[in-house]
């Protein structure tokens, strides 16, 4: 039986890592910029700016992918009977991002703690993907980041992938 599941296991590591290092060594898009009269550009730039909100966050902003995704065991009696699998990605001041890659594994923890939680209220069955039930999650994620890195440098948690496998 090891046998057969061994080269299944190698193949989802490898393609993991093979879809992790191209997301990683994509290239930067470039910026085209056309050469306009200072009047037309002014009448651009003042069309294009759009007031800043949920949608449209300030520039000084930055967001933090965590490297791994997290996975999470849904176990009834005793049993796991499902995985989660979630990537979250983290909004702080422009900057920031090296003092939270120093801090991952500490966060990792402290969100992996708030995820078990999570999971063991019952808040991964039926529909988990509703917008009130990742709201609460998100909360408790932005809460605990908070605390390990403060509120200034952990404005928002966001959940980027969120999956669910029964078996």
């Amino acid at each position: 039986m090891l046998k057969k599941i061994l080269p299944i296991v190698f193949l989802l590591i490898g393609s993991g890592v093979g879809v992790g290092a191209g997301m990683v060594l994509r290239p930067v898009p470039e910026v085209v910029e056309e050469e306009m009269p200072d009047a037309e550009n002014a009448a651009k730039a003042e069309v294009q700016e759009e007031p800043h909100g949920p949608d449209n966050p300030a520039p000084e902003m930055d967001y933090v992918k965590l490297n791994n995704q997290f996975v999470v065991p849904i176990v009834k009696d005793r049993v796991v009977v499902a995985l989660v699998v979630l990537a979250l990605s983290l909004e702080v001041p422009l900057g920031s991002k090296e003092a939270v890659f120093r801090r991952e594994p500490k966060l990792r923890d402290s969100f992996l703690q708030v995820l078990f939680d999570h999971a063991n209220i019952g808040g991964f069955d039926g529909a988990f993907t509703e917008a009130n039930n990742l709201g609460v999650l998100r909360n408790a994620l932005r809460e605990v980041g908070q605390k390990e890195m403060g509120v200034e440098v952990i404005k928002d948690v966001l959940i980027l992938e969120i999956a669910r496998q029964d078996y």
